[in-house]
């Protein structure tokens, strides 16, 4: 513990309880905050990709160590970075990203030495790479547009790696231009799709809500909706390998968006999650109902990561959807985060926050700072500011009151919608929250857990989002089917 130096004038400041004092380095528990994983869900993006897949990352001394995930595939001593990288790595068989790249780049960073700013610099410079033009034909001509279209689709999953950890860097200002920087490839590789994606704006509240509407080849006819819900630090591409992808082959659209806390309206308009988000997806399906191509009788919402909470609050106050898919099931992204740090918030707004700057900031590590911004930057506009200043937020109290109020418990019985709930052996973030979710269900439910005897263990299935779309996309035909 760090001495503290106090004003003749000043009593020293009142010592946190017993509890928390004791457990400080359990702070690294706040890894498993709201968050998606990969990739990004990205949970470096995912990484859910947010913390999903969105996803979050998770250091050692945390609830969840590296033994935890038997069978997974070891490319990083540290189990963020490792979590990180399976999500790219199993991105490959959906084409959003390539085993070779994600190895050769897990290679380098381990050769430099695996830190935040060696993962969030090599990643981007993968992204930059195929971000830029490819070379030209054998006689000048340029590259076909499926080579351009999946350079862009694998750009966008570097750079949402590198995003993930761009706050831990020497550069956290960054994070906007990295951000863009994906953005910029996901909608190169949107618009080279065949047909192109549609892109638009969706009115709510006093902005927009960024959307990509894509459709299978084929005459124009309504045809079955699924609306992609992304994590707490999820980028689109994660949305591609968690459903396009899967959509487009079963002949159904795929709608994608950025809610508040996510994408444009995060990194770019500064909005952090919302508490209410029926209001985020009550204008999606206005707009898919003015669609002659949706079959507005079959509207389904897939929530990935935190987005699994998201949606069920969504639902239970939505009745136009035909088929809900938590992936997992949530109901309180706060108990995501370490006890240690849960206990720090009081009701008290001015005691919590003392505690907070006096007794914990200063004794955070470099890595646990890192983590901190990182999982709150989603749920407060000034946590975001400062995590890009290079310094911890001041007031926990308020960002902390938003992650509580995601609590679904007392809405999820209110639900109509026939509702799919994932689990997965080894759930690291909301273990125990899927069966909960499950249980509290009145509507039509299917609980569904995937295990490591198929590859497709942890948060979301780094590993094997084929067979997670598959066990999705086979319940929601069903489902569906007419």
């Amino acid at each position: 513990m760090t001495h503290r130096r106090t004003t003749p004038h000043q009593p020293p400041p009142a010592p946190l309880p017993p509890s928390v004092l004791s457990r400080r380095a359990a702070l690294a528990g706040i890894a498993a905050g709201a968050g998606a994983l990969a990739a990004g869900g990205a949970v470096a993006a995912a990484p859910a990709r947010a913390a999903a897949v969105g996803g979050a990352a998770v250091r050692p001394g945390s609830a969840v160590e590296p033994d935890a995930a038997p069978g997974a595939m070891k490319l990083f001593t540290d189990p963020g970075f490792n979590f990180a990288a399976l999500f790219a790595l199993g991105a490959a068989g959906m084409r959003a990203s390539e085993v070779g790249e994600v190895l050769t780049a897990v290679n380098s960073v381990n050769s430099a030495g695996a830190s935040e700013q060696t993962f969030s610099d090599t990643f981007r410079g993968w992204g930059e790479k195929l971000a830029a033009p490819p070379p030209a034909g054998r006689h000048g001509h340029e590259p076909p547009s499926q080579t351009r279209r999946f350079r862009a689709l694998r750009a966008s999953q570097y750079f949402a790696q590198s995003l993930f950890y761009v706050l831990g860097t020497a550069k956290p200002a960054d994070e906007k231009a990295v951000y863009l920087a994906g953005a910029a490839a996901w909608d190169t590789f949107a618009s080279l799709c065949s047909p192109a994606a549609e892109r638009a704006r969706v009115p709510y509240e006093k902005t927009h809500l960024p959307v990509w509407f894509f459709r299978p080849e084929g005459p124009e006819r309504p045809r079955p909706t699924v609306i992609l819900t992304n994590g707490s630090d999820g980028q689109n591409v994660d949305m591609w390998t968690y459903g396009v992808s899967a959509a487009l082959d079963r002949g159904w659209n795929a709608l994608v968006y950025d809610g508040p806390g996510q994408g444009r309206l995060l990194f770019v308009e500064e909005m952090p999650f919302t508490t209410r988000w029926e209001g985020v997806v009550a204008p999606l399906i206005d707009w898919l109902d003015r669609r002659k191509d949706v079959d507005s009788g079959r509207i389904a919402l897939t929530g990935m990561s935190m987005g699994g909470n998201l949606v069920a609050r969504a639902a239970a106050f939505e009745h136009r959807l035909a088929a809900l898919v938590c992936m997992p099931g949530c109901v309180s992204p706060w108990l995501g985060f370490d006890k240690t740090l849960r206990d720090v918030v009081t009701a008290d707004k001015e005691e919590t926050n003392r505690n907070w700057n006096e007794q914990v900031v200063p004794d955070l590590s470099p890595q646990l700072a890192y983590l901190v911004k990182k999982r709150f930057e989603i749920f407060s506009r000034e946590a975001l500011r400062e995590a890009r200043a290079g310094r911890v937020f001041k007031d926990l109290w308020t960002p902390a009151q938003r992650a509580i109020g995601l609590d679904v418990t007392a809405l999820v019985p209110r639900i109509k919608t026939p509702t799919l709930v994932l689990d997965y052996e080894a759930e690291q973030f909301y273990p125990g929250q899927p069966r909960q979710m499950y249980d509290l269900l009145r509507a039509r439910r299917e609980y569904v857990k995937l295990t490591g005897a198929t590859g497709a263990q942890l948060h979301c299935s780094p590993m094997a989002p084929q067979q997670h779309c598959d066990v999705v996309f086979d319940w929601l035909a069903d489902i569906l089917r007419r």
